[in-house]
C-alpha cells in the first residue's frame, strides 16, 4: 500500500476506565491513524498478541501511564510508512526495513541510552524506559507507530499469528530461562502454563531440560504433556523431583512458596510476571536455605529478543493460537482473565 492510500481513520480498543473485565472497561472506538514520529515507523497490524501484562493494564492491576490508552504489544504488521530522519520514502532504509516489510513490536519501546543502565547492557532496567501499550498506544487497533530502532526482524517459516506471541511472550520467557540460571540438562519447573510457558518449555526441552508443569487447568496440563514435559500436576502440588530451577509464570504470590520448596540445592526461581499478588511469609529453612534463591524479571533488552527470534529461527515452536477478530479483542481478555484460554491468543486484523 502507498502512503497516500493509507486511511484517515481506523478501529481501536481504549480503557475506557481500568477495572475487571466483567465492567466492561474497554471500549471500540474509531480513532485517527497515528502519524509516525521522525524516527518511528508505521505499521499496519495484521496480527497482535493477547497478552496477560493487557489485562493488567486493562484491569488497573499495573498503574495508568497513559489515559485511554490502546493495549498491545506482541504486534506483527507491515511497514506503511518511515519517519522523516530516517528517510520517508518508499523504499528507504530505516534500521534494516523498508515499506512493505513484515515488523515485530514488542513491550519495550524506548530506552535513553545513555543512563548506567543501558551503558552496561541493562537497558530492560533504565528509569526512562517506555512500553508499547502502556505509555504508547499498541496493537488492538488497525495501525501503530513503533520507534524504528526498537522494532524487530521477524524470523521466516511462521505466520502472522505464529508469530504475534514470540514478541512478549517468547522474549519474555527467554530471558526468565536466562535468569533461572537452568544448568545444561537440569530439571526445570514451570509454573501457571499459558502463553508465556509453553513457549518456553518448548526452548527448554530444545536445549536438553527435562520440564516439569505445575498449572490449575486440566487442558494446560494436557498441552504440556503433549509439547513433552515429563510430567504435569496441580499448580501448588509438588513435583516428583527436585528442581534445578523454575519459572513462575502465573501472577500468584502464594505460589511462590510451594516453588522454593521444590527446588533443590542451590536452586533458582525466576518470577516472570511484571505484576504479582502479594507473597506469604517465607520460612527460611524450608524456602531458601541451601542457597535456594528467588530472582525477579523485569522486561527484557533488545539483545534478549534478537537471540531469542534466532533461536526461533532455528527451532520451530509450535505456537498455540486461540483467534479472535479484533473486534472481540474484549472477550478475548474476558477468556484470559477466565483461565480459558490454552496456549496464546491472538488477534487477527
Amino acid at each position: 500500500m502507498a502512503s497516500e492510500s493509507i486511511p484517515t481513520t481506523m478501529t481501536a480498543w481504549r480503557v475506557r476506565q481500568p477495572g475487571p473485565m466483567d465492567t466492561d472497561p474497554l471500549e471500540r472506538v474509531t480513532a485517527d491513524v497515528p502519524r509516525p514520529g521522525p524516527a518511528d515507523l508505521l505499521v499496519a497490524v495484521r496480527a497482535c498478541g493477547v497478552c496477560r501484562t493487557d489485562l493488567h493494564v486493562t484491569e488497573g492491576d499495573l498503574p495508568v501511564h497513559r489515559d485511554h490508552v490502546t493495549p498491545g504489544h506482541e504486534v506483527v504488521g507491515e511497514v506503511m510508512q518511515i519517519g522523516s530522519e530516517i528517510g520517508g520514502a518508499a523504499g528507504t532504509d530505516a534500521e534494516g526495513f523498508q515499506v512493505g516489510d513484515r515488523v515485530g513490536i514488542a513491550w519495550l519501546r524506548h530506552t535513553c541510552g545513555v543512563c548506567k543502565y543501558c551503558r552496561r547492557g541493562d537497558e530492560n532496567l533504565c528509569p526512562e524506559s517506555r512500553y508499547t501499550g502502556w505509555d504508547a498506544d499498541g496493537g488492538y487497533a488497525e495501525f501503530a507507530t513503533v520507534p524504528a530502532a526498537f522494532a524487530h526482524h521477524l524470523p521466516s517459516g511462521y505466520s502472522d499469528s505464529e508469530l504475534a506471541p514470540l514478541l512478549c511472550a517468547g522474549i519474555i520467557g527467554y530471558r526468565s530461562l536466562l535468569r533461572a540460571e537452568l544448568p545444561p540438562g537440569g530439571r526445570l519447573g514451570i509454573y501457571g502454563f499459558g502463553g508465556s510457558a509453553h513457549i518456553t518449555a518448548q526452548v527448554a526441552l530444545a536445549q536438553g531440560a527435562e520440564v516439569h508443569v505445575m498449572t490449575r487447568g486440566e487442558q494446560a496440563r494436557k498441552l504440556a504433556m503433549e509439547l513433552g514435559a515429563a510430567s504435569a500436576q496441580g499448580a501448588a502440588d509438588p513435583p516428583p523431583v527436585p528442581l534445578d530451577a523454575a519459572i513462575l509464570f502465573a501472577p500468584v504470590g502464594d505460589l511462590v512458596l510451594p516453588a522454593c520448596e521444590a527446588l533443590d540445592r542451590g536452586g533458582t526461581l525466576a518470577i516472570a510476571g511484571i505484576h504479582l499478588s502479594d507473597i506469604p511469609v517465607l520460612n527460611y529453612q524450608r524456602h531458601l536455605f541451601q542457597e535456594r534463591q528467588i530472582r525477579s524479571v523485569t522486561s527484557n533488552t533488545r539483545a534478549d529478543a534478537r537471540e531469542f527470534l534466532n533461536f526461533a529461527a532455528r527451532h520451530h515452536i509450535e505456537v498455540t493460537t486461540p483467534e479472535y477478530p479484533l473486534e472481540h479483542a474484549d472477550q478475548a481478555l474476558r477468556d484470559l482473565a477466565n483461565g480459558r484460554i490454552a496456549g496464546a491468543a491472538v488477534l487477527l486484523v
